[in-house]
């Protein structure tokens, strides 16, 4: 995932990847919130002041404090010694923790993030519906759809807004795709991936806004309910799928997140199985394994073998 930091570090990285930086405060001790406050001021100050800044939190782990932060529409993170004299961004952890298993639950809940026109993502929808339609109501199933803030040359172009909080890889026709897509889940749930389907294999991002109402029509979609839903609820629906893209989940493999035990969505297609990021192949096979696998109970489905074309490329849409 490329972030803020990340960008930062390409500046004023040492060899071994790591931002060390003497704030020369000299206080002997800071508290958690003191400390965050006065990093975040230092870093708008000193190196990005440019770019608006907010403090969010500062908690103590091993020793030093983390401090989170929001800029450019997204949290990201520093680190801070006690004395609030030296700042770092990209710490290495010398004791990597081991691969997780995916939390179980009695009906596991499976989140999907993609862009509308993303083609991994489109590929990673295709793998996931023979595995909706073998379990049923047996698992919790929702498409959601990631956005960034100021992307590209921003609005009207990639960005829903003039703030240019709300924008889309693939243009402003992927991001209102996303929307309707969202509003078919949520009031015709028994409608929603034969659209999604078809909305696939029947158009671009360049041309949905414009075919979108006979795709929905073609698969018997309401398409005054997704046009009201859009009207009086686009701006609530962008909010919560940019929160949930900006959430911290556990993951399940550190190795393939930079060594972090958490990781936020930034790439289509990212698949959270019960709350924990999945770092398994893409396949229907795979996808089927790690859901069993994440049964209290593991049910008869999962000794049914579904149609497996392979797996596909371990690609994604992201910046």
């Amino acid at each position: 995932m490329k972030t803020y930091i990340t960008y930062l570090l390409g500046g004023i990285a040492t060899a071994l990847l790591v931002a060390l930086i003497v704030l020369n405060l000299g206080i002997t001790k800071m508290s958690p919130k003191k400390a965050g406050e006065f990093t975040v001021n230092y870093i708008q100050e000193n190196l990005a002041p440019d770019l608006d800044f907010t403090y969010k939190e500062a908690k103590k782990i091993s020793g030093i404090y983390e401090v989170v932060f929001e800029v450019m529409g997204s949290e990201d993170k520093a680190y801070v010694t006690t004395d609030g004299k030296y700042l770092f961004f990209q710490p290495i952890n010398m004791k990597p923790t081991q691969p997780q298993e995916l939390p179980k639950t009695e009906k596991p809940k499976i989140d999907l993030f993609v862009m509308s026109y993303c083609p991994y993502g489109n590929q990673a929808e295709e793998l996931l519906m023979p595995i909706v339609d073998l379990f049923g109501n047996k698992i919790d199933v929702e498409l959601h759809y990631i956005l960034y803030s100021n992307y590209a040359s921003g609005y009207p172009e990639f960005c829903y807004d003039e703030g240019e909080l709300y924008c889309s890889m693939h243009a402003i026709g992927e991001l209102n795709q996303g929307v309707r897509e969202l509003c078919v889940q949520k009031y015709q749930p028994n409608k929603f991936w034969d659209f999604v389907k078809a909305a696939n294999d029947q158009a671009t991002s360049n041309n949905i806004d414009d075919l979108w109402e006979d795709i929905a029509i073609g698969v018997d979609v309401d398409v005054d309910q997704v046009k009201n839903c859009f009207s009086n609820e686009i701006e609530d629906i962008l909010a919560n799928e940019l929160s949930l893209t900006n959430v911290d989940y556990p993951v399940q493999e550190p190795k393939n997140h930079e060594g972090q035990e958490t990781d936020n969505v930034a790439g289509s297609p990212t698949l959270i199985i019960n709350g924990m990021f999945y770092d398994g192949s893409r396949s229907v096979g795979a996808y089927q394994e790690a859901i069993c696998s994440a049964f209290k109970n593991i049910p008869d489905e999962c000794d049914i073998k579904l149609n497996d074309d392979g797996t596909t490329p371990d690609s994604s849409c992201e910046i």
